[in-house]
């Protein structure tokens, strides 16, 4: 906080709560759970959980569903080991984090058991609660019972924006703030509706903020919900522009995704270091979204292969998970234009290191340690305009 208070930056402050600018983005399958969203926390900021198949990071859980793999029965099992999972990661971020910043979950809106994560959630003490991957129309239904539990949607541009602001004010809630997304410079999955559109200027920060704001202004919400933008944010002039152009905080994903705080194997951490931009590949997920990962070579060689597979994809013919997956996937429901292969393997793979199989998501551009690995703290120092520091393996 010192280092905070001389650096000249505005504090971001949901829920009343005054904290560090700095959002930790969630990041699935399991790189961002209990140990890294703790420590940003701890830091003054907001860490993240991410909510899919956390089950993978407690052996117990898994050696419960190890077998169950079709079926209803096998299906409610691992939505259940799940949410055990979910309850533990909620508690241990708590503990981690001393009580300071916000320990927040992340649920995409596309997969089936969003409403039961959010609930489950909501009842053992989760801080706040962030949705992207759709839009979240029903979450202030979803939390009418928990006030003061921050409700932060995940958009792209002010139209989202708009439409959110206005439906959920028909419901008596604001968001408590708005994450607002750069599909060209974010990693995973993208807020655009195809790899086409991923560089349209309506979702430029220089454009979407002042549009935001205007809007606010008009709507007589001025001040009362505050932006966090995200996609390539790396540095702290990155932050001084972004709050100078209006935005109240930032979140990142990838560079909190290469230090010794993350959730994920060591492995995983070199292969996103050591990436560049020209690395970089975007394509179409089976969530039918762009996604933009590191063209490893199980990727390109899915890709060269994408072609041939959508053009046999057949509906409900070859998929044996049995748990919260998506709601819609290209590769169990056939749909041809969508990508035709299993998520949850290949993130898990990812999770474990696994450069042969896995799928490592990425943003754009350079880390600020280059291909070190160091942690959170340094890095929200780092991000909070203290000198580079040097590297101490």
């Amino acid at each position: 906080m010192p280092l905070f208070e001389r650096s000249g930056l505005a504090p971001l402050i949901i829920k009343g709560r005054r904290l560090l600018p700095v959002v930790q983005g969630g990041m699935g399958v399991g790189v961002s759970a209990q140990r890294l969203a703790g420590s940003v926390a701890s830091l003054g900021g907001v860490g993240t959980l991410s909510s899919v198949d956390l089950r993978r990071h407690h052996p117990d859980l898994m050696a419960r569903t190890e077998g169950h793999n079709a079926g209803d029965a096998a299906k409610a099992l691992i939505d259940e080991v799940n949410l055990i999972a979910l309850e533990r990661e909620i508690a241990g971020a708590r503990e981690r984090s001393g009580g300071m910043g916000l320990v927040a979950l992340n649920v995409m809106r596309a997969v089936t058991e969003y409403a039961s994560s959010i609930k489950r959630a909501l009842e053992h003490g989760v801080d706040a609660i962030v949705v992207g991957a759709g839009l979240p129309l029903d979450l202030p239904d979803l939390a009418v019972d928990h006030p003061n539990v921050a409700l932060i949607p995940i958009l792209s541009d002010a139209r989202g924006v708009q439409l959110i602001v206005r439906k959920w004010e028909r419901k008596n809630r604001l968001p408590d703030a708005i994450v607002i997304e750069h599909p060209r410079l974010a990693g995973g999955h993208l807020g655009a509706a195809k790899v086409d559109d991923l560089n349209d200027p309506r979702f430029d920060f220089e454009r979407v903020i002042p549009e935001c704001l205007a809007y606010f202004e008009k709507a007589g919400i001025a001040g009362k919900i505050p932006l966090i933008v995200a996609g390539g944010v790396r540095s702290f002039e990155d932050i001084q522009r972004l709050q100078a152009l209006g935005a109240a905080g930032v979140q990142l994903g990838t560079p909190f995704a290469v230090t010794t705080d993350c959730d994920a194997h060591a492995e995983f951490k070199r292969v996103l270091a050591e990436a560049s931009d020209e690395d970089l590949v975007e394509f179409t997920s089976v969530a039918g979204l762009p996604a933009r990962a590191v063209g490893t070579p199980w990727l390109r060689n899915y890709l060269r292969a994408a072609p041939k597979l959508q053009a046999v994809a057949q509906v409900k013919s070859r998929c044996t998970k049995a748990f919260d997956c998506l709601a819609q996937c290209g590769l169990r429901d056939g749909l041809k234009d969508w990508g035709q292969f299993c998520i949850d393997n290949q993130l898990a793979a990812a999770l474990r290191g696994d450069t042969h199989k896995g799928l490592f998501f990425r943003g754009a551009g350079a880390l600020p340690f280059g291909k070190e690995i160091r942690s959170a703290r340094e890095l929200m120092m780092r991000l909070l305009g203290a000198p580079l520091q040097p590297y101490t393996a």
